[in-house]
């Protein structure tokens, strides 16, 4: 390959494309990683269910499979995104480099062979200016041999003029002896460099070449590794995130999703029993007097709803009118249970701010101790003054949870009673295991039975101006709970899941719902707990 200058410059040029195009390759296949992975994680978080309370999380265990699914794709998104790294570390950013290098080291080795290849050629071109150099001075020696040799014979020539003509001859002879001698030296010396240059120096600059192309072909073949290992290195994690899935898919148990369904619908009526036989024929033979055969009906049965609905209206705390007047320190001029959260809430920031207080006393009392025994460090007697401040602070942070506990004590006594006196009246009231609840469920739990309005004596407070007994607004929809729901606070209406209520008032952008049960108790629920349905001339108006 001495000869061959300019097609391994071709050559090492196109292992360096190839580089190049491999480097690419690895490129878009990171972004395809990195994309692939987006795109889980994009799926996963567009069925991922977000957080929602307790009552709310699903219990099938076919949802929960799925959940678990969900999860473990993520986690397998996370493997991609693993090799996307991988792969952009060990292999691309090594290629880039490697192919800078390359470039580098080509140019230099490229460099010195044209060197070498010009150095030749001006060697060439003087032995060859002295060859040239030498033929025209025999050419001039043969010319003056001929023209001396023309005139010795010439007998009318001149014995001046063959003298003159001879030692032209003698002349270009010795110039041409001379330029022998020099085209003798320069040939010699050129077929020294042409040797050294085809056995030395060429066969040196491609051997480096050589190299070159080889550690390019031995970094290709790593960088062909490292971009398997970057995908057999998470083949472990993934086939656990296959693995949780499959066993997610175990777990999917169809027995138990039926009796959840049983349990959440079932209603606990008996199947209906056979049609009786009804005689027309009777109405011939009665006489006028058994006509009328129906019992009256029992007015005692029969609830007075709008007395119910004005003393569930008169305890509408939260959603009904504020009441006047300016807010108290003691929260006086709130409803009980609000009463007792906002001394509870204060209770405890005055908590944390006594701690901090305490915080501070326990560094200031370690700082004196500190200046006391090191007294270059600084004056005892200039913590004195901030140390009192702080205990003044505690004092009167005490006195103030104090004084907050011993509200927070009196609204917990009125509370208390209060439930005492609500209990004793929901005793008396419970509905007998078996009956029929309003909208048509039923549950074998006496203490979820729908319970009848308290019927205690209200006593008369300060909030009773606030509240007026209007006629009992009419049904616009009816709906069912979605979820059960407490009504602890005031205002509020307690429900079991799959109760149905009718609609009184719809939400107004707070969240709350008015409704009324089938025996006129009324309040607020939630609107996120229910499934609404308005329609017109609704019964129970």
């Amino acid at each position: 390959l001495k000869d061959q200058f300019d097609n391994l410059d071709k050559h090492t040029q196109w292992g360096i494309d190839f580089l190049e195009k491999y480097a690419k390759f690895v490129k878009e296949r990171i972004e395809i990683e990195q994309n692939y992975a987006k795109q889980l994680r994009n799926l996963v978080k567009k069925y991922c269910p977000k957080r929602s309370p307790k009552d709310e999380e699903p219990r099938f265990t076919s949802c929960i499979a799925f959940f678990n699914i969900l999860n473990e794709l993520n986690d397998y998104a996370g493997q991609r995104e693993v090799v996307a790294e991988e792969m952009g570390h060990r292999v691309y950013g090594e290629l880039m480099r490697y192919s800078h290098d390359l470039k580098t080291e080509r140019k230099m080795h490229l460099q010195e062979g044209r060197k070498a290849q010009q150095y030749l050629d001006m060697c060439w071109k003087q032995m060859d200016n002295s060859k040239k150099k030498f033929e025209r001075e025999c050419r001039e020696a043969e010319k003056a041999q001929q023209s001396y040799e023309r005139l010795d014979n010439d007998t009318n020539a001149t014995k001046a003029d063959v003298e003159k003509a001879k030692q032209q001859l003698n002349l270009r002879t010795h110039m041409a002896d001379e330029n022998k001698n020099e085209y003798a030296a320069q040939l010699q010396n050129f077929n020294g460099e042409q040797h050294k240059h085809y056995y030395i120096v060429i066969p040196q600059i491609y051997k480096q070449l050589q190299e070159m192309d080889e550690r390019r072909t031995i970094k290709l073949s790593e960088c062909y590794k490292g971009f398997a290992d970057s995908e057999r290195k998470v083949i472990p994690i993934i086939s656990k995130c296959l693995e949780g899935m499959i066993l997610a898919a175990k777990s999917v148990d169809e027995h138990r999703d039926s009796q959840l369904v049983i349990d959440c619908f079932k209603s606990g009526f008996e199947p209906p029993g056979d049609f009786p036989f009804e005689d027309y024929s009777q109405n011939i033979y009665r006489t006028i007097s058994d006509g009328t055969i129906s019992t009256p009906k029992q007015e005692g049965m029969r609830i007075d709803t709008k007395t119910t609905v004005g003393k569930s209206k008169g305890k509408l705390w939260l959603f009904g009118k504020k009441p006047k007047g300016p807010a108290l320190e003691d929260f006086s001029h709130l409803p009980p249970e609000q009463r007792r959260k906002k001394l509870q809430q204060r209770i405890d920031e005055l908590n944390r701010e006594l701690q901090k207080e305490t915080d501070q006393k326990d560094a200031l009392i370690k700082m004196k101790d500190v200046y006391e025994k090191n007294p270059q460090m600084g004056d005892p007697s200039s913590l004195q003054p901030k140390l009192t401040e702080t205990m003044s602070n505690m004092d009167r942070l005490r006195m103030e949870i104090h004084k907050n506990e011993a509200w927070l004590s009196e609204v917990e006594g009125k509370v208390a009673a209060r439930s005492d006196r609500r209990h004793s009246s929901d005793i008396n009231h419970l509905v007998t295991q078996g009956r029929e609840s309003p909208e048509g469920s039923y549950t074998d739990d006496a203490n979820q039975e729908v319970r009848g309005p308290p019927q205690q004596h209200v006593q008369p407070n300060e909030f009773d101006d606030e509240f007026e007994d209007d006629d009992p607004l009419p049904a616009i929809g009816h709906c069912k709970a979605i979820y059960p729901f407490d009504g602890h606070n005031e205002g509020t209406l307690a429900m079991k899941e799959g109760e149905v209520l009718y609609i009184i008032e719809e939400d107004k952008g707070d969240g709350w719902t008015r409704a009324r049960r089938h025996n006129g108790e009324e309040g607020y629920v939630p609107t996120s707990y229910i499934d609404v349905t308005l329609e017109k001339n609704s019964k129970g108006a």
